[in-house]
């Protein structure tokens, strides 16, 4: 049996903002002394602001982040322009890349290559290739391994754009796949795969407000919430998972909670 995820919880988003970072920097830390190279896949909605309150506020600790050796890839991406408001690469953009100063150097960024909008599946199958390119030759590994993925939670469960009951759920051989039907719009996105998205050498999960506490307890302390796309990352990463919430989103949760420290 293997060590359940680790459960943070904060009293508001500054303290969840420091101890954040010093996930993100032991992170960069492993990963360079592995390969110097630090490959993070991230996520869109509330989470790009508060990896940015945890990366680029002054008062957020010691330690060093070397951007010029990150590589920045889509845990999930919405098939529309770059600047378009449903984009993850613009909220990405806007609210931390945009911000960087430039003695910390600048990643290197990987989006979606748009010409392919109008075709999801070739759209899927070019952010394949591209992520084959940086991380080895597709025969050589099963699945890329990101030193870092940094996902949300959303109010049904569902992660990247991996949603509860969805048949991309059970697919075991690709590590992009494409959707036409999301149940959130814009309907047509591309996401990593199940068991991308569970093998990253660190996962955080960020949740925060009231507004997560119901989809909380069903992921942490029922059956039922296991076979949610969050909880089936979970049971798959298990202590290689830790979730950042604040108190209002654990509120009435039974999995025991560590308060206010890594």
């Amino acid at each position: 049996m293997g060590k359940p995820p680790n459960l943070y919880a904060f009293s508001d988003t500054d303290e969840l903002a420091q101890a954040l970072r010093a996930f993100v920097l032991d992170a960069q830390h492993i990963a360079f002394e592995r390969h110097n190279i630090f490959r993070v896949g991230v996520s869109g909605g509330s989470l790009p602001k508060v990896l940015a309150k945890a990366l680029l506020e002054k008062t957020n600790g010691e330690g060093k982040l070397d951007f010029k050796k990150w590589e920045v890839f889509f845990a999930d991406e919405r098939a529309v322009p770059l600047d378009h408001e449903d984009s993850n690469y613009r909220l990405v953009k806007e609210e931390l890349l945009d911000k960087i100063p430039a003695e910390l150097g600048a990643p290197t960024v990987y989006p979606i290559d748009v010409k392919y909008l109008d075709d999801i599946q070739e759209m899927a199958d070019q952010y394949e290739q591209t992520l084959v390119k940086c991380f080895a030759a597709r025969d050589s590994v099963r699945v890329p391994m990101f030193d870092l993925l940094l996902l949300g939670c959303g109010p049904d469960g569902h992660t990247c754009s991996l949603f509860p009951n969805s048949p991309l759920l059970r697919e075991t051989e690709a590590w992009v796949l494409p959707i036409s039907d999301s149940p959130k719009p814009p309907p047509k996105r591309i996401t990593l795969s199940l068991p991308v998205a569970s093998h990253g050498i660190k996962i955080g999960f960020v949740a925060t407000g009231g507004g997560k506490k119901e989809i909380m307890k069903q992921i942490f302390d029922t059956e039922e919430g296991h076979s949610l796309p969050c909880g089936l990352i979970n049971t798959f990463a298990q202590d290689r998972v830790s979730w950042f919430v604040d108190y209002p989103a654990v509120e009435g949760v039974s999995f025991p909670s560590r308060r206010g420290n890594l």
